[in-house]
């Protein structure tokens, strides 16, 4: 076995791994466990992903942070890869839980082995409870959404179709007694019929981060969009106030005229900013990135 692949004992599994009714009997680890603070969110989706599944993902993951979440999902291409990236872009640790086993001549899919080594080497891992050389098959994907749904103290559904293993996933979530929250989508698009579905049912409305802060019991100001509040520290006074003054998306000469500057040094403010990832102009309007 791989020298950086390591074995679980069921005593190292988390507390809330620990108690569902099916835990695995055992767990290997590629990478660093997270802190025992830290609080996981699971986030699974489509394959077939749209434009809007991406953008709703990569902005509400952005949006947590500074907060101590560990982003879990899958390594499948589609939403669970913008996840596990977004989660690595904003500064988030992540664990993907593939449907084989993490030596890496049989990690699947071979499309996300380069992230998959980003996971951990950001100090993220990969778990799995099947043997090191185990090769993926059709069953491995959904059992291996319960230790997702286990190990999480909710799950957030970005775009999935009527039959979709992101619906186990929430299923086994709801079994589980965890929080399951959704990103509505729209009535004509087949990716958003699931989502919708559960949304009828009871799950959660995720529409912004601070949706999802507030599921969690983190205290956001009210008066604050929630991305100021999470603590751009590093920022100057006028990026705190640009952040400030964007809780929704602006034109660029009502963001200027907004900031009450010169043209001239708004404009220089906000290309700095652009750069910084900190906020993007999209369809003639300027919104934090």
């Amino acid at each position: 076995m791989d020298s950086d692949i390591k074995k679980l004992a069921r005593k190292e599994f988390s507390e809330l791994l620990s108690e569902i009714s099916d835990p695995p009997e055992k767990l290997y680890i590629r990478g660093k466990m997270p802190d025992k603070e830290s609080v996981l969110l699971a986030v699974v989706g489509s394959r077939k992903y749209s434009h809007y599944g991406k953008d709703a993902c990569e902005k509400l993951i952005s949006g947590l942070r500074g907060f101590p979440i560990v982003i879990v999902s899958g390594l499948a291409l589609g939403i669970d890869s913008i996840a596990h990236e977004a989660a690595i872009s904003a500064g988030l640790k992540t664990i993907a839980i593939p449907g084989s086993g993490l030596d890496w001549n049989v990690l699947y899919p071979r499309l996300n082995l380069n992230l998959a080594k980003r996971i951990v080497d950001s100090g993220g891992a990969l778990l799995s409870e099947f043997e090191p050389d185990f090769k993926p098959t059709a069953w491995s994907f959904p059992q291996r959404n319960r230790i997702m749904a286990g190990l999480s103290r909710a799950v957030l559904i970005i775009e999935a179709e009527e039959k979709s293993g992101s619906l186990i996933t929430a299923r086994l979530a709801l079994d589980y007694n965890r929080d399951v929250l959704a990103v509505p989508g729209s009535i004509f698009s087949s990716s958003s019929e699931g989502t919708n579905r559960l949304i009828k049912e009871g799950a959660a409305v995720i529409t912004r981060s601070e949706d999802i802060l507030r599921a969690f019991g983190f205290k956001i100001e009210e008066n604050s969009p929630d991305k100021t509040a999470r603590g751009y520290e590093d920022c100057s006074e006028e990026e705190k106030m640009v952040m400030k003054i964007l809780s929704e998306p602006l034109p660029k000469d009502e963001l200027v005229r907004k900031l009450d500057m010169p043209v001239s040094q708004a404009n220089i403010l906000l290309s700095a900013m652009e750069i910084k990832g900190l906020v993007e102009e999209r369809e003639g309007l300027v919104q934090i990135a």
